[in-house]
């Protein structure tokens, strides 16, 4: 399975799909490149239907258009490796006039701006494929910035030139220090860059006005987006054939194509070797194909490449997260699969025998995403599968071999049906409000659980990471506002709207063309507190060490995002039982001298040393002695983990012939379990410390 969403940055990524293969589609001349009235059709559409239902009331006028015109240019060239600041002098003349120019369904300035961009694509092209060839001298002490995107604009062609010179060069390093030849090297980047220029050069109409509406919807907040007609009928089958694959979801970031996360029950999850974060930079079908260089490559052509029957094998390269621009790839072998529910559902183990639990039990139960099987529900099947009854179900079986307390782990957990968040609220609550919707005219909605029966009454802990997003933060909010259960873990993601998504075709119902669909965003959760989980998150009771490293992740790091804002309190009745500050000093006692914590506060920091550089040598002996230097901090660190956790130490990363998938598999569990474990022992604590009380009733 692989979902694709949708980089705010990159040209590239806007193109989701297209309703003929990219590789067959043609060469657009220049003058071929014009709106057409269908565009400006869909323009007063989207106009009209974003000023009455958007949720976000923003004007369209001259502080917007600078906005806009900011969007765009990055959405073409995020890197600023193209334009030149001459270009964007006479560019910058639409500065304040674009607001005009959509209002009266005028295209013509994206049109013109994108004619620029690809005779600036096609020269930097060209510059590259004559370096290919002339040669480098790797022993210059120089440095190249592959991080541009706050530099300023090459002042002239060549200065471009020299930003171009180095690019080619640093890539051509790269591909060195994995042992290919020259002329083999020479033969991969001539395909890479002729690959982006004839990427660019067949872009037609349709692409242009998706990109520039983009560029305008993302000005209001992340989460308002363009579909043309082709991108909704690819999106409908992507939707469809969704249940096979690797199970990844993928984005694009400038050039690379960056796993955004894995899917439980998937291959790529399943592997222990692919990560959130990690870039596959190429791909080989079968296990002797050539793996094909896909930097640069549309994420559509991406995905087709890593999709396919079950049964059948894919292979990987990854850069992998913490090895930073420049670093070591390593090769993955996975056997694509159908994702089934089951291996999705909600899961239950237990936890005893801790240092410091005593004989006290904690169940665990792991929901990966808030499901409900509407199709079967409709079906009128009594025994349809949803997140509630599998986890009502877990906590009898729970309770049957006497555990003490039960974790609901959220962790990795992006949301899903928001009726399965009330209903799974339900369970450990008597009755009352859940959560709070408040639309773009300011009507406020209460979703309620209306059931007086709980499944659960006993001790209870929610863990979070700041991947669980939407349905996993209004359940994590409402336990908290209960002071139902303590939460646990990192900040969340913060996504607290809410998109519908609109056929543009609907307001002009005479027309047989098809205009396209606008994903809208239309209203806003709040907690029964009145804060909002937008922005913010959840923020736990308490804070694991990595929370710290966060702050860059999720709705709070995405241009545009919504703030955090508040209204009324719902009516609604506090448990009491979640005060943590009796429990804060044995907490910090315990993870100061836990290896494992300490390894994963060490990988964060290193993790974040890496995304912070800007800049890498193009000395091949120092880059050679950072390459080993990393690697070498990587496997003290991993093997330093594995001590820890029980397992032998490694000499060798996951390129090696005798690689072990399942001793992968069981570092990438224990690395999870350290502060699965930890909230188990917070959990314990608070039994511990509150007056005796029955088991679980």
């Amino acid at each position: 399975m692989i979902f694709i969403r949708k980089s705010v940055y990159t040209l590239l990524a806007l193109f989701l799909a297209s309703s003929q293969a990219w590789g067959e589609r043609r060469v657009l001349p220049l003058d071929e490149l014009e709106p057409t009235q269908q565009h400006r059709q869909s323009t007063m559409i989207i106009l009209k239907v974003i000023d009455k239902y958007h949720y976000k009331k923003a004007k369209l006028d001259d502080e917007m258009s600078g906005q806009l015109l900011d969007r765009y240019l990055d959405s073409l060239d995020p890197n600023r490796s193209f334009f030149t600041a001459k270009d964007i002098e006479g560019i910058s003349l639409y500065q304040d006039k674009l607001d005009n120019y959509l209002l009266n369904a005028r295209l013509e300035p994206a049109f013109a701006i994108f004619r620029i961009y690809r005779k600036r694509v096609d020269e930097a092209v060209e510059t590259a494929l004559k370096l290919v060839d002339t040669g480098f001298d790797f022993s210059i002490d120089e440095v190249y910035q592959f991080d541009r995107e706050d530099a300023p604009w090459a002042q002239t062609r060549t200065e471009l030139e020299d930003i171009w010179r180095k690019r080619v060069k640093n890539d051509f390093l790269n591909l060195r220090l994995t042992g290919k030849e020259d002329d083999e090297i020479r033969k991969t980047l001539k395909e890479r860059y002729e690959g982006l220029q004839r990427r660019i050069s067949q872009f037609d109409s349709n692409d242009i006005y998706q990109a520039f509406i983009n560029a305008y919807t993302l000005s209001l907040e992340p989460h308002t987006s363009y579909m043309s007609p082709s991108t909704s009928e690819n999106f409908d089958i992507s939707m469809r054939l969704s249940l096979e694959g690797i199970g990844a979801v993928l984005r694009m970031d400038d050039e690379f194509t960056v796993v955004q996360k894995t899917v439980a029950g998937g291959p790529a999850k399943f592997s222990g070797d692919v990560h959130a974060g990690d870039r596959i930079v190429g791909v080989g079908q079968g296990l002797e194909g050539d793996i094909l260089d896909i930097i640069g490559w549309r994420l559509q052509d991406v995905v087709e490449k890593i999709r396919g029957p079950k049964g059948t094998v894919v292979r990987l390269r990854i850069l992998p997260k913490d090895a930073g621009s420049g670093g070591k790839t390593q090769l993955v072998t996975l056997v694509r699969n159908k994702i089934k529910l089951e291996e999705q559902a909600a899961k239950s183990s237990v936890i005893d025998g801790l240092e410091g639990m005593g004989k006290l039990r904690i169940g665990v139960i792991e929901v990966p995403t808030f499901y409900r099987d509407f199709a079967a529900e409709g079906r009128g099947d009594e025994n349809f599968r949803s997140t509630t009854r599998d986890v009502r179900k877990l906590i009898t079986e729970l309770k049957k071999t006497g555990v003490d307390g039960v974790v609901i782990d959220l962790r990795q957990n992006g949301g899903g049906s928001l009726s399965e968040a009330t209903e799974l609220t339900g369970i450990f609550i008597d009755t009352g409000p859940v959560v709070q919707i408040k639309d773009a005219f300011g009507k406020v909605e209460v979703e309620r659980d209306p059931d007086t029966s709980i499944a659960y009454d006993g001790p209870l802990a929610v863990l979070v990471d700041r991947n669980s997003a939407s349905a996993s933060e209004i359940f994590a909010g409402a336990i908290q506002d209960y002071q139902r259960g303590i939460v646990i873990g990192e900040p969340t993601f913060g996504k607290g709207t809410v998109q519908t998504l609109v056929d543009l075709g609907r307001f002009v119902p005479s027309n047989e063309d098809d205009l396209g669909r606008l994903r809208l965003t239309m209203a806003q959760f709040f907690r029964i507190n009145g804060g909002s989980t937008q922005h913010r998150g959840v923020v736990p009771d308490i804070l694991f060490p990595m929370a710290g490293y966060s702050a860059k992740h999720g709705e709070r790091s995405l241009d545009n995002a919504l703030p955090w804002a508040q209204i009324k309190a719902a009516r609604y009745a506090t448990k009491g039982v979640n005060a943590v500050s009796h429990l804060l000093d044995r907490h910090k006692g315990r993870i100061s001298k836990d290896a494992g914590f300490q390894m994963l506060l060490e990988q964060e920091k290193r993790i974040q040393e890496i995304e912070d550089r800007t800049e890498i040598t193009l000395l091949e002996s120092q880059r050679k002695l950072e390459w080993d230097q990393r690697e070498k901090a990587r496997m003290d660190h991993k093997n330093r983990f594995r001590i820890a956790s029980g397992m032998e130490s490694i000499k060798t990363d996951r390129d090696r012939e005798d690689h072990d998938d399942e001793a992968d598999k069981v570092e990438s569990e224990a690395a999870s379990q350290i502060q699965l474990n930890e909230t188990a022992r917070i959990l314990a604590d608070s039994i511990h410390l509150q007056a005796p009380r029955a088991v679980m009733r």
